[in-house]
């Protein structure tokens, strides 16, 4: 306490501003890393408080991936810490299973995120020991601030798309997207597709539009091996 007196101390508008003192760690983002992070603690009894940009967790998953997205490696693999997976999923869970169970997870451990806030900076203050995290909440971007001693970041690492700079792409005349806007190639049937990139994502994305009657061509930066 003696250090959280010192913090107010050296900021004269401290008090002018709405903020909170968390008693535990401090998580931002609500997907599998920060949903398991959360459940652990609980189970070691230690209370934290979880933040999430977006309105639900595991947003990425729910919000930013393709229909016929599957787990990549089988589900004894992917699981959360304390819960397997339900066993009559099968061994490559699809997109909907796994948010089922994600959800089925936070309720089960009673994690509920404080949704809609978007952390804006976070600044370790050395002389009192405690971590200050702005964020602004909800439609209005009410500023607020948290004050913790431990501070866990679990945005995961495909939280913003990223865009190669290509000459030439902003006179385009067709639709460019990312990946993570991509759902369906039902929208693309008859079309000829250009995917950059194939990993998983560029593999699974050029199969869609196949099965979509689409045409999709790709571009590879090196080369690539094949196991038939």
């Amino acid at each position: 306490m003696e250090n959280l007196f010192r913090l107010v101390d050296q900021d004269q508008g401290f008090f002018q501003r709405k903020w909170t003192l968390v008693n535990g760690p401090l998580i931002v983002g609500a997907g599998p890393s920060g949903l398991a992070t959360a459940a652990c603690l609980r189970e070691q009894g230690v209370p934290s408080v979880v933040l999430e940009r977006a309105e639900c967790i595991a947003s990425l998953w729910q919000k930013r991936a393709y229909d016929r997205l599957k787990l990549h490696l089988p589900k004894q693999f992917c699981q959360l810490p304390k819960v397997p997976f339900p066993e009559d999923f099968p061994e490559y869970p699809t997109k909907k299973q796994f948010i089922e169970y994600l959800e089925s997870y936070a309720k089960r451990f009673d994690i509920n995120p404080k949704f809609n806030e978007c952390v804006q900076s976070a600044r370790y203050d050395e002389t009192s020991g405690f971590w200050r995290v702005k964020t602004v909440r909800g439609s209005n971007k009410a500023e607020f601030e948290y004050i913790c001693r431990w501070l866990v970041v679990a945005t995961g690492e495909n939280a913003e798309s990223v865009v190669p700079d290509i000459d030439g792409l902003a006179d385009f005349g067709g639709e460019v997207i990312h990946a993570s806007e991509y759902k369906s190639g039902e929208k693309f049937k008859g079309q000829n597709v250009l995917v950059v990139g194939c990993g998983n994502s560029g593999m699974e994305v050029s199969l869609d539009l196949a099965n979509h009657n689409a045409s999709p061509s790709m571009v590879v930066r090196s080369s690539v091996s094949f196991i038939i």
